[in-house]
């Protein structure tokens, strides 16, 4: 019987759900119908959909047995062991063992979540486990590090994922090997803090190391991407690959949070706006065509209108194209859900003004594309992603060609601009 996983937040959860799809396979003849529910905790909205979706699930599956797991369950596994709807709650470590999903007596514990910030070194498993493709995606991600050494005020993922645990260069090569095999044209390389990667492996291995090894083992991979980078600890071997390897996508998207000093060390960031706004004027120095984007807060704690505005003003300074605004939300436990808060309303309307200045700045980007041709991978619906990660849309006559299957680089001219999409033809 097969099982469904639900997923919520990042890409590594989404590389994780695609093992657990395999990891409670093995037992579902047992079983029965489970459905997998794989958690977010960054912020509050993301729990709140999660036990929405629970209830609803339950509702609509009465008879199947319902797993909660993810950074959610790892960090508040009682809150949800308390949910009727729930039968299994477990760890993000124990999601990723087969012998979690199998059938327990009826007087088995309901929660097995262990201390996942005692996960270091020999303790911690060398690699994830292997797997062969994602269900319905046209692009593969795996997993290179896990966890986080760093302890920024606003943010709860290190206490749901542990300490920085990176996975062995060979290992990371594996798996992209064997999605390359499987035809997966496009890899997304994905952790918590992946220029963290190497500093407790041996031989301390950087990202741009693994990365320019991972490409010298599997030639046959098209394209090449990263997950979000900190723009004070891209190591130099990453930089030059930047400027050299045309299969490294143009496209960085850097977590800078904010544009202003004072809020970032209140976040207790590695860097400073002078920082962010250099690591994109070099990215743009040795590739002149790279595609930007950053995660930005609204409304941290202490925030002021002048701050935000130092905010706003970095979209057009760094040249982002790609911004993911966030609203401030109070994760409990955190530093910074002690400070003073910014309210509720001037919060809302600081990340929509947020949300607007990056549609404008993603409308600049996309305004420029128009009329060049670029390869995408096609995705599921008719759509697909250039090189600099512009969304492009066929038309239902252009997605039926046999060379627009899903999962095929194709090459197409763009057209227009369609909303936050270009429209895509056959070049």
């Amino acid at each position: 019987m097969p099982v469904e996983v639900i997923t919520f937040g990042c890409r590594l959860n989404a590389f994780e759900s695609e093992a657990i799809r395999g990891l409670a396979a093995t037992t579902a003849a047992e079983t029965g119908e489970t459905i997998v529910v794989n958690t977010c905790a960054v912020t509050a909205e993301a729990q709140r959909q999660a036990r929405q979706t629970i209830r609803r699930t339950r509702r609509e599956r009465p008879d199947a047995r319902i797993v909660v797991t993810g950074c959610a369950a790892q960090i508040d596994p009682g809150g949800f062991a308390t949910m009727p709807e729930v039968d299994l709650v477990l760890g993000n470590e124990e999601k990723l063992r087969a012998e979690s999903y199998a059938a327990a007596p009826a007087d088995a514990a309901r929660v097995r979540v262990g201390d996942i910030m005692a996960l270091r070194g020999e303790s911690a498993p060398a690699a994830p486990p292997r797997i062969d493709g994602f269900a319905g995606r046209a692009r593969g991600t795996v997993q290179v590090q896990q966890g986080c050494d760093h302890r920024c005020t606003f943010c709860v993922i290190p206490f749901g994922r542990g300490n920085s645990r990176s996975v062995p260069v060979g290992a990371v090569a594996g798996q992209v090997r064997a999605l390359v095999e499987a035809g997966y044209a496009e890899i997304v390389l994905t952790g918590v803090d992946i220029t963290a990667y190497g500093a407790d492996l041996p031989g301390r291995p950087t990202l741009g190391k693994m990365v320019r090894r991972v490409l010298a083992l599997t030639p046959e991979l098209k394209r090449l991407r990263l997950s979000s980078l900190d723009p004070v600890e891209i190591d130099e071997d990453l930089w030059r690959l930047v400027a050299e390897e045309p299969r490294l996508m143009p496209h960085l998207h850097l977590s800078i949070q904010a544009g202003d000093d004072l809020i970032l060390a209140r976040m207790k960031r590695r860097h400073r706006r002078a920082d962010a706004v250099a690591a994109c004027r070099r990215a743009r120095d040795i590739r002149p065509d790279v595609a930007l984007g950053a995660d930005l807060i609204a409304g941290f704690p202490t925030e002021t209108e002048e701050m935000f505005a130092r905010t706003l003003a970095l979209v057009e300074e760094c040249g982002l194209a790609y911004v993911h605004a966030f609203p401030y939300s109070a994760r409990p436990g955190t530093p910074a859900a002690r400070m003073p808060q910014v309210p509720g309303g001037a919060i809302r309307e600081r990340a929509a003004r947020l949300r607007a200045t990056a549609a404008a700045a993603l409308g600049r980007a996309l305004r420029g594309h128009v009329g060049a041709a670029a390869e995408i991978v096609v995705e599921r619906g008719g759509v697909g992603h250039t090189p600099h990660y512009a969304p492009v849309r066929l038309d239902a006559a252009t997605a039926a060609l046999p060379e627009f299957a899903v999962g095929r680089l194709a090459r197409v001219r763009l057209a227009s601009v369609d909303g936050e999409m270009l429209t895509g033809v056959p070049a």
